[in-house]
This record gives C-alpha cells, sequence and structure tokens, in this order.
C-alpha cells in the first residue's frame, strides 16, 4: 500500500513561494547602472557567492525541489504524469532564473571592475614633485667635495661622547670653563654633547695611524641663546692633517686653496693670532669678502674681510693622548660652521631659517 502523504501541490507551491522569497534580491543588479551610483563591486561579488549558496540550497541534492522529485513516484499512477510536468516546469525556471541572476552579476562585476580601474587617458597628468637636498647638505656635500680632491677623507663620529673624547684628548683640563654646565649638554649619565667634531679626529687617530688627513663634518650642540647668528645645534665641520714636518705653511696653504675652490680663484686670506686650547699656535682666518671683492660693503660690515673659521698646529698633548709621537709627527687642525657658511653663501640674515623647515623658504633651492 503507498504510505499516505501530505497534498504535493501544496508543497510544490511552498517551494516554489520560498525560491521567489529568497531570489527577489539578486534582481536589482543591472550592468547598466554598475556606471552610476549602483551596488559596489564588493556588494555584486558578495552577492555571487550569496546566489552560489541559493543555488545548492534548491537544486542540490537534499534540495526541497530533490525531495519533490523523489515524491513522484510515490503518487497514484493517474498523479504522477501531471505532478511530474509541474516539478519539472518549476525546476527549469528556478534554473534558468538561477542562471540568468549569475550572468547578470558576473556582467555587472566586470562592468563595475572595469569602472573602479578607468583612466581617463585625456586628463592632465599629476606630476610627482620632486623633493631636493637641503641648504646645509648642499654646503657640506660642496666642502667634502673639495677636500676630497685634496685628499682628505670624510669622517663621522658619535655625537655623545665621554669626557675623554669631549675634553681630556682635546687638552680641555676639569677646571676649564667649557667643562661648565652653562656651557656644554650634558647627560644623566655624565656624558656630554660634542661642542665640536675635533672629537671625531681623537676616534680617527686612534683607529689609524699617520700620516692621516681626514675632515668630520657634523652637528655640534652649545648652550647658546637663539638669534640672528647662533643656534644650540649647528653644524660644523673640521679637519685634521697628522704627518712628519707639518708646519703652519702647510696649513696657511690648505685653507687658502680651500678657499678659493669655494669663493673663487681671486680671494685672498688672512690669519689673525688667537687661542684654542687643542691647537698652539692658533690662528682666526678670514677670507676676502665674495661679494665686494674685499673694497668694504654691507655684507663685510665695511672691512673687506668675511670670518670663516679657527686653525692651529695641533697641540702635542692632544697628540700624546693618541700616542704619536710628538718628536715624529706634527699636524695642523680647523673648523669652520657650515650654517655660517650658508648663511654667507645664501645672503641669509638669520641661520634660524635654517631650521624652521619653512617649505616656501626651502624651495627656493631647488
Amino acid at each position: 500500500m503507498t504510505p499516505e502523504i501530505s497534498d504535493p501541490k501544496e508543497q510544490l507551491e511552498a517551494v516554489r513561494e520560498a525560491f521567489e522569497r529568497e531570489f527577489e534580491r539578486f534582481g536589482s543588479f543591472r550592468p547598466e547602472d554598475a556606471n552610476s551610483a549602483g551596488p559596489s563591486l564588493a556588494e555584486a561579488e558578495m552577492n555571487l557567492r550569496a546566489l552560489a549558496e541559493l543555488r545548492t540550497r534548491h537544486t542540490g541534492r537534499k534540495s526541497a525541489l530533490a525531495g519533490l522529485k523523489k515524491m513522484i513516484g510515490r503518487l497514484a499512477p493517474e498523479e504522477r504524469a501531471a505532478f511530474g510536468q509541474s516539478v519539472q516546469q518549476l525546476e527549469s525556471k528556478i534554473l534558468a532564473g538561477l542562471d540568468e541572476a549569475e550572468s547578470r552579476l558576473k556582467a555587472y562585476a566586470d562592468t563595475a571592475r572595469i569602472e573602479r580601474e578607468r583612466v581617463d587617458v585625456s586628463l592632465p597628468g599629476r606630476r610627482p614633485r620632486r623633493g631636493h637636498l637641503h641648504p646645509i647638505t648642499i654646503m657640506r656635500q660642496r666642502i667634502e667635495d673639495i677636500f676630497v680632491a685634496m685628499g682628505y677623507t670624510v669622517e663621522d663620529g658619535p655625537e655623545i661622547e665621554t669626557d675623554f673624547y669631549n675634553f681630556d684628548a682635546l687638552n680641555i683640563p676639569p677646571t676649564h670653563p667649557a667643562r661648565s654646565a652653562q656651557d656644554t649638554f650634558y647627560t644623566s649619565d655624565g656624558l656630554a654633547l660634542r661642542s665640536q667634531t675635533s672629537t671625531v679626529q681623537i676616534h680617527a687617530m686612534q683607529r689609524r695611524r699617520p700620516p692621516l688627513r681626514v675632515i668630520a663634518p657634523g652637528k655640534v650642540f652649545r648652550r647658546d641663546t637663539p638669534d640672528a647668528t647662533h643656534n644650540p645645534m649647528f653644524y660644523q665641520v673640521e679637519g685634521l692633517l697628522v704627518d712628519r714636518h707639518v708646519t703652519m705653511a702647510h696649513l696657511k696653504g690648505t685653507v687658502s686653496e680651500f678657499v678659493r675652490r669655494m669663493f673663487g680663484p681671486t680671494t685672498r686670506t688672512r690669519f689673525r693670532p688667537s687661542y684654542f686650547p687643542f691647537t698652539e699656535p692658533s690662528a682666526e682666518f678670514d677670507f676676502s669678502c665674495f661679494k665686494c671683492g674685499g673694497t668694504g660693503c654691507a655684507l663685510c660690515k665695511g672691512s673687506g674681510w668675511i670670518e670663516l673659521g679657527g686653525s692651529g698646529m695641533v697641540h702635542p698633548n692632544v697628540l700624546r693622548s693618541v700616542d704619536i709621537d710628538t718628536d715624529e709627527f706634527s699636524g695642523f687642525a680647523f673648523g669652520l660652521g657650515i650654517d655660517r657658511m650658508c648663511a654667507l653663501m645664501y645672503n641669509l640674515d638669520d641661520i634660524r631659517l635654517l631650521f624652521e623647515n619653512d617649505i616656501r623658504f626651502l624651495e627656493q633651492f631647488n
């Protein structure tokens, strides 16, 4: 005897209504809307995945439609043909609807993807803004190039130093005012920020025995009140030459040649007696004003000369601190401020401009 089952027509209609209710959401995707404010590409791709799940749920082996197919054989013979035809029609409708929706969704996604990646070749290009070197870097590289061409090597060293490198090795005794907390930046560990790049010269002489020629550019720190010509942090370059039979004449010749290459072949130099604890004898050196040629102008304050830096013969105590025989070797050293040279070369009235990072100012050096 055939077991009694619920009304097959009602089940068929329930399956139809369930499919149409779930399928309704996929009717809003039309390829022509992909160029307007329609659903996004991400929504289209999400609905493609949801449509695949709907296909499995309504046409898979465990779907309600598969259950209707199994029901056909359990019906009375006179009802099977009509019910089987209805199930087949419903299956064809479901599959056609799924295929058509899938086709529309794929077309929509393709159009949306093309629209998102579209480039209007008629628009003007966006030229990238190119950066450029800072004026201090430009000046530093120019100084390095000159000295490298004269046989010097460029050395670098730490900006925080011990007492030995900051003071002792540079012939600065404990009672010297340079060690005062009012003049030097100290750390909590008793170290200090270097106040000149002479510390790099000590490192260089420890690593390499003479003869040697080095320059040491870099940042230095002093407890200065910021104004138009002073800054607590500034850039400096120092030079050192140690060899046999080095005299003050070699120092004057080196500085004079550097100044000529930097400011022009007619530039003259002069040396004035001075004092530095790490050189003996010591001298300040000036060069003739590159703007007026030494006749006097506002740049050189009417004197015809511009102060450039300090120099002198390396003090024997400095050489002894790094175990260099002072009977065999001697040397000279010099130092100058890169910031002030920038101010001179570019006619700046305030060196603080170099550190304020004002793009309107820096763009002038492109």
